[in-house]
């Protein structure tokens, strides 16, 4: 690998490129994304909703929603910025207000963008401009008077009237969306609803809501994390393991290769997997899996070598699957770069080959990009394998 014929192809016809599933979070992929659709338009992200910081945080409080930040972030990388009116929407989309005005002058921004006076608004042509100017002011109406506008994201606040505007629901809008701004693959929420992520440590520690385990708006972890759930309260922070929609499941159903890939190991991998029936949809479906672990430093990853993150990931696959099923079924394949010492914790090949996964050593990073992968070169060794 890489496979050159085969990446000629997919370059050649994108639109008939391969269903490559990802279960991902945040912005990690968001790079590789944009380097993936150059060879395929049918990949599929199932992003995790659970995201309890920054502005998406607000919203989920406000109206009791799941989170949209990384839904957003994941259709802008996604779109076709060679289409005319495409960039306009992804400046509009990516535009924050300011953190430092206070709430009358920014509601008063954020009015003018409504009414389609504002630059960024003015540039976005028809019909995408009427649906955002639409979205905007239903906004305005439904936000709370004491809803905080400081460093708010437009393109959050666009979705969230959307998932509004369609009984709460967020496929709709998102649909909508990815039409309009010619996003070229699917990207859907795991599921949606309004509940949090909440992590035990070794050390007893609770910790409760997804900013507080991920290490960038708080202090990190100082303990491993013994086990990790899905609740309904954070003041009465129970287990509750809802199960995944029939749509989801046909997603997963149908791709051509499942990619754990990089990102924060617990709060964006394993997130995506705690609701019941991932793991028997993915053991249904032969095609291949693989996992692709992070390189650097990931702070949730405290206290674990590669190994025992490969077992963890397994654990949680079989917890969300209907009936046990083996490793093999829901992993084939970790790929990692010849260097080891990128690896937080160390690597030990023969362990993970006891686990009945087989361990892939190629090129993932260039001088420039250590100790951070290089997307270009994990896309092609991933296009390869399909």
């Amino acid at each position: 690998m890489p496979d050159g014929l085969k990446l000629a192809r997919y370059f050649k016809a994108p639109e008939l490129g391969p269903r490559i599933l990802f279960f991902s979070g945040g912005t990690a992929l968001n790079s590789l994304s944009r380097a993936l659709v150059r060879y395929t338009h049918n990949s599929i992200h199932l992003v995790t909703p659970f995201d309890s910081g920054g502005s998406s945080a607000k919203l989920r409080l406000a109206f009791n929603m799941p989170a949209v930040g990384d839904m957003r972030s994941r259709l802008m990388a996604m779109a076709d910025q060679t289409v005319k009116g495409n960039p306009e929407v992804y400046d509009l989309f990516t535009h924050r207000l300011s953190s430092r005005e206070d709430h009358v002058k920014l509601k008063e921004t954020l009015k003018s963008m409504a009414d389609g006076h504002h630059p960024l608004v003015k540039s976005v042509h028809d019909p995408m401009s009427r649906i955002i100017r639409s979205h905007l002011s239903l906004f305005i109406k439904k936000m709370p008077e004491d809803f905080d506008l400081k460093g708010a994201s437009i393109g959050n606040l666009i979705l969230t009237a959307g998932y509004i505007a369609n009984d709460r629901h967020i496929d709709p809008v998102i649909y909508i969306f990815s039409r309009l701004a010619e996003v070229r693959g699917t990207v859907r929420p795991i599921m949606n609803f309004f509940l949090h992520l909440v992590a035990r440590l070794e050390d007893n520690t609770l910790v409760k809501g997804q900013h507080m385990l991920t290490g960038k708006e708080t202090r990190p972890i100082t303990s491993p994390v013994k086990d990790i759930f899905l609740s309904k309260s954070l003041d009465r922070p129970d287990p509750f393991t809802p199960a995944i929609k029939d749509k989801v499941k046909k997603l997963i159903l149908e791709a051509e290769l499942i990619c754990y890939p990089m990102g924060s190991f617990y709060s964006s991998i394993i997130a995506n997997i705690l609701p019941k029936g991932v793991g028997t949809a993915i053991a249904a479906n032969f095609c291949p899996k693989i996992y692709i672990p992070n390189t650097g430093h990931d702070p949730e990853q405290i206290g674990t070598t590669l190994d025992q993150r490969v077992e963890i990931l397994a654990c949680h696959l079989q917890k969300s699957c209907a009936q046990g099923q083996s490793i093999p079924d829901l992993l084939n394949f970790v790929i990692i770069d010849r260097d080891h010492s990128l690896y937080q914790g160390g690597v030990d090949v023969q362990k993970i080959r006891n686990l009945g996964v087989e361990v892939l050593e190629m090129p993932l990073t260039t001088n420039d990009d250590r100790p951070y992968l290089n997307s270009q070169m994990v896309v092609e060794n991933i296009l390869s394998i399909v």
